[in-house]
């Protein structure tokens, strides 16, 4: 069985990506084999589309509700059929599989097609391709289109794989609102040799960037009566920070995860700023504060502290509970924190709680109830044995984020990774305010926070008369109160997107879908029962509507009539 060409398409327009990946196969042996079509793609994407053709007949996967989808394909499961998809199978990826049996000389065309709204981390957004042919490949290219209509301040390519041979399959083009990007590499420049028919494309191929921002309420963008803003300040006075790590060293925190957390912290010391005061609590059965407040910044406490991180060894049981507690404790009792500064709890746990209160709703009650919006709480969940849901449930319900830390060689470059994300808040209480009579379907338009490096993206729809769209963002920075005005000129930016021959024309409207979706799921998972059911029965509509295969839905992947019938695709979850 022969993949002779394939081609991975990608078409990002104002951060919304568009990719579409097309394999040809073809059957050279004298008898039927199975065509297999696998694919990873990023977490953070919805697949929109897939079909197959057999000999010039279309087999579409449909999507439908997951219990709806189910049923049917029980029905097929009772004929011997192999079970789901999508799975998650990396920090960044899930996989997508499917195989369908040819018979001898016959072709299969596999296309998929998925959607993602690029998530500016750290100053870039990151288009990650996953490269893995497992063959060489007659007609193989990845084809990027870039069109950002602020303009391109920054691109770079990068790639797990590259060789000074593979470089020159690599073509740039770039003027100041478009980029293309083609890789295109001949079968000679794709073997790790000359005499093997071996491939060398196996990996990560990235594609980042960055736009331009001029210094003002950011920059909307109208299409078919759907507007998207982007908010990304920069250059603004940081405001001092008052973080608490909270750390596990519980007895299965032994051996490399300890020492990986040490090398973290190690590293996260060095990087706070004079200005902000920290702490550190650990944690086992019993909560032990290294010191009764927290402490200004200074290189005197930073060694201090260093010294302290390298006794840190790991035994006993694991009272999440009690440590956040004390954490909380800590900063309400605090009187010397700068006025106008933020504070924050990081915990670092890998297991279960196990000692102090066990029950997980318990715990999330009382710590809801204790920081009572005044601090945000950051959770890293270490390895595979936490409970991420119950992370993920106690960040997102006060004011902050819940991440996996994989058990790999990086762990420590992760941990920093995260703390740089959070290091530099630099406004607070962010207020994105539109006219109530002229807009609706807004996504979430107020913030905590904003960490210089991000962005603030808020999409809806417009009624059909306006001309001009004001906008409206007060927020805090640290030196004062700030109130950003904009007008946008509708007709003037919908000709923007009009005469660019590469762009789908309602992309607004499925980027508003998509975010859409993104923030009732994440809303679902701190809301009480009753509300979390109406948030889900919401999302669920606009995945169908707009055919996303969420969480909520699965794709039916129908086959010809004399295989197995039909196979399913789930959309995976981190707490899974």
């Amino acid at each position: 069985v022969e993949i002779y060409s394939l081609h991975v398409d990608c078409k990002v327009t104002s951060r919304f990506a568009h990719t579409v990946i097309t394999s040809r196969i073809v059957n050279r042996a004298n008898e039927s084999r199975e065509a297999t079509f696998e694919v990873e793609l990023p977490t953070t994407a919805f697949i929109t589309n897939f079909s197959m053709s057999i000999d010039g007949k279309v087999y579409p996967g449909i999507i439908k509700e997951k219990a709806a989808a189910q049923k049917e394909y029980d029905k097929a499961v009772s004929q011997g059929q192999s079970a789901g998809l999508v799975k998650i199978t990396d920090r960044k990826l899930e996989q997508f599989r499917v195989s369908v049996s040819i018979a001898a000389a016959s072709k299969v065309t596999f296309e998929l097609t998925y959607e993602e709204l690029l998530k500016r981390l750290l100053g870039k957004y990151e288009l990650l391709i996953k490269v893995q042919p497992k063959q060489l490949v007659k007609h193989f290219q990845i084809d990027v289109h870039i069109f950002e209509p602020q303009g391109i301040n920054f691109l770079e390519t990068d790639s797990t794989f590259m060789t000074n041979e593979l470089t020159e399959a690599l073509t740039k083009v770039q003027n100041e609102t478009k980029a293309h990007i083609l890789f295109k590499p001949t079968i000679d420049q794709q073997k790790i040799n000359s005499e093997l028919d071996e491939t060398l494309l196996n990996g990560d191929f990235l594609v980042c960037y960055d736009v331009k921002r001029e210094a003002t309420a950011g920059d909307i963008q109208i299409v078919n009566g759907y507007f998207v803003h982007y908010f990304a300040p920069q250059e603004m006075p940081v405001f001092p920070k008052n973080v608490i790590f909270v750390i596990d060293r519980s007895g299965s925190m032994t051996g490399r995860k300890i020492e990986q957390t040490r090398d973290a912290l190690l590293k996260i010391l060095q990087d706070l700023r004079p200005e902000d005061h920290f702490s550190f609590i650990t944690f086992n059965n019993k909560v032990v504060e290294w010191k009764s407040s927290l402490l200004p910044a200074t290189e005197e406490n930073v060694a201090s502290a260093t010294a302290f991180m390298q006794t840190l060894t790991a035994s006993g049981g694991t009272d999440i509970n009690g440590a956040l507690l004390a954490a909380v404790s800590m900063l309400d009792k605090d009187e010397g924190l700068p006025e106008h500064s933020i504070s924050m709890i990081i915990l670092l746990t890998d297991g279960q709680p196990t000692s102090g209160e066990k029950n997980v709703e318990v715990i999330q009650k009382n710590i809801q109830k204790t920081i009572n919006g005044k601090y945000a709480l950051f959770c890293l969940g270490f390895g595979f044995d936490v409970s991420y849901k119950f992370l993920e449930k106690m960040a997102l319900s006060n004011g902050g984020i819940a991440r996996r830390i994989y058990e790999n060689a990086d762990a420590a470059l992760q941990l920093q990774g995260f703390y740089q994300e959070v290091a530099t808040p630099i406004l607070m209480q962010i207020e994105m305010q539109y006219p109530e009579n002229a807009t609706e379907g807004l996504t979430k338009n107020n913030f905590k926070l904003f960490f210089e490096g991000s962005e603030i993206i808020v999409s809806g729809k417009i009624s059909n008369e306006l001309d001009l769209l004001p906008v409206e963002i007060k927020a805090q920075s640290h030196m004062s109160d700030l109130t950003l005005k904009e007008e946008a000129k509708v007709k003037e930016k919908e000709q923007v997107f009009q005469n660019q021959r590469y762009i789908f024309g309602n992309f607004i409207e499925r980027l508003w879908a998509y975010l859409t979706i993104q923030q009732l799921l994440e809303k679902a998972i701190s809301a009480q029962e009753e509300d979390q059911k109406a948030l889900e029965a919401q999302a669920l509509d606009l995945s169908l509507r707009y055919s996303f295969v969420t969480s909520l839905t699965s794709m039916v992947v129908t086959k010809p009539s004399d295989q197995q019938q039909e196979e399913l695709a789930n959309k995976p979850t981190e707490a899974g």
